[in-house]
């Protein structure tokens, strides 16, 4: 196929993968006579780097201080049986995870309600990761959004915007990523009720996440005020917690999906986050 006198390969191979990701979600919705154009774009995405933003789950993990430890219990093995079986038990808040509407807000959309278009964004990294290593209390503000647009540009409407706090290092110490003092306090970094109104209704972004157990900075959370996660949630959109390995993707230019079990009537699910990286 060509485009302009050029072939459709040199052309999608000379966008990127951010405008190649583009140009396949484009050539799904045109009533393109041959596949040729989705080929391409899938052999881009394919050149470049794959970056696991996930934890891996399993008893013992840090999680949110009202979730009972998962339980592991093998029912056939290959020795005995031909075959292994493990029984997971588990919230579905468990390890890096998926945090739909229903989570919070009756009526809104379940797990399994996610439009999957929604699972493959443009990704967004906003890096306060020395802010934080200052000040375990820092909240992103209006100028972190700011500094990133001036370097990059608006964020683009359809992202996934993820608060890169280096947090995840803290990962697998329970006590570490709590913080918690003396007094019972957590401190740990969150979001601002300013930067998600600017995301979700000025950029129209469609889902955001963090390294830590929540949106709410964990001054908040102390006293059990998600009002924050409650806001995101309320609009009708979903998100990621316990991000890993941020450090590993740059703050523009990859794509994201994400991925998690069509749980029926689900309020939440691990999930499976993988960035495409140029």
């Amino acid at each position: 196929m060509k485009e302009g006198g050029v072939s459709m390969r040199a052309w999608v191979r000379g966008l990127g993968v951010g405008a190649a990701f583009a140009a396949s979600a484009a050539a799904i919705a045109a009533p393109a006579p041959q596949s040729t154009s989705l080929t391409d774009a899938l052999a881009v995405l394919k050149s470049h780097r794959f970056v696991d933003l996930t934890h891996a789950f399993a008893p013992g993990i840090p999680h949110w201080k009202g979730a009972p430890d998962e339980r592991v219990k093998t029912l056939y093995t290959v020795d005995k049986d031909g075959f292994r079986i493990n029984e997971y038990c588990h919230i579905g808040q468990w390890g890096t995870h998926v945090d739909p509407p229903a989570h919070f807000h009756t009526g809104l959309h379940s797990v399994d309600q996610i439009d999957p278009k929604d699972m493959l964004m443009p990704l967004v990294v906003i890096d306060v990761h020395e802010k934080v290593a200052k000040n375990p209390d820092y909240v992103l503000g209006l100028d972190d959004v700011a500094a990133w647009e001036k370097r990059h540009g608006t964020v683009p409407a359809g992202a996934f915007v993820a608060m890169r706090t280096d947090w995840s290092k803290r990962w697998p110490d329970d006590a570490k990523l709590a913080n918690k003092d003396s007094a019972g306090v957590f401190h740990y970094p969150g979001w601002s009720k300013e930067v998600l109104r600017l995301l979700y209704e000025k950029r129209g972004i469609t889902a955001s996440g963090h390294e830590t157990t929540d949106t709410d900075p964990g001054s908040s959370t102390s006293k059990d005020d998600y009002s924050l996660e409650s806001y995101i949630l309320g609009l009708n959109h979903f998100q990621i917690e316990l991000l890993a390995d941020l450090d590993q993707v740059p703050e523009a230019g990859a794509v994201v999906w994400i991925t998690f079990p069509k749980v029926q009537d689900g309020s939440g699910f691990p999930a499976r986050v993988i960035a495409v990286v140029p």
